[in-house]
């Protein structure tokens, strides 16, 4: 069986090199609308979406996140957008997290779809959980009882998607 959509999810991968030209609005647009249809607890979209594109706060994700990496480098891959998901802490929704992250997934799939490049980035939940980040949040103009969930670096490839690796052996069963 076969379609635009399972072909799509076969050759999206990780994208580690961007170019620096900015993306359109009507793409980065596609991107988040798509995440805003991700499946969640009970549809109480509890997810929180923020795209940035401002240099300056980049830089201030840039110098935060490399706080809790050992990598050398920009851990958004330079990437021109930074798209960052949060949700509601466990003891006010304890779907959050979950939801969260099929937001970001149903988003990398989108940005694929379209002809952009996406990496999911860890450690927001870490980020946004000091000071720092949490002053960053009310900068953002978020509510009370959020917590980090994870980043999109999102832009245009700089380079061709390398191909799939192969899959692990009896990676998935069939019960019957």
């Amino acid at each position: 069986m076969d379609n635009e959509i399972l072909k799509a999810l076969r050759t999206r991968r990780s994208v580690r090199a961007f170019k620096a030209e900015q993306i359109s609005d009507d793409e980065l647009r596609a991107v988040l609308d798509a995440g805003t249809y991700a499946p969640t607890g009970m549809n109480r979209q509890d997810p929180w979406i923020v795209a940035v594109q401002d240099p300056t706060i980049i830089s201030q994700l840039v110098r935060m996140n490399s706080m809790f990496t050992e990598q050398e480098g920009n851990p958004y891959y330079d990437a021109p957008t930074i798209v960052l998901v949060f949700c509601s802490r466990p003891d006010i929704w304890p779907n959050g997290f979950a939801d969260g992250t099929l937001v970001l997934g149903n988003m990398m799939n989108a940005a694929h779809a379209i002809g952009l490049g996406s990496c999911w980035i860890n450690r927001e939940r870490q980020m946004f959980d000091t000071d720092e980040g949490r002053q960053l949040m009310s900068q953002l103009r978020l509510p009370e009882g959020l917590m980090g969930v994870g980043a999109l670096a999102l832009g245009y490839p700089a380079k061709p998607l390398p191909p799939a690796r192969p899959r692990k052996e009896n990676y998935y069963r069939i019960v019957k």
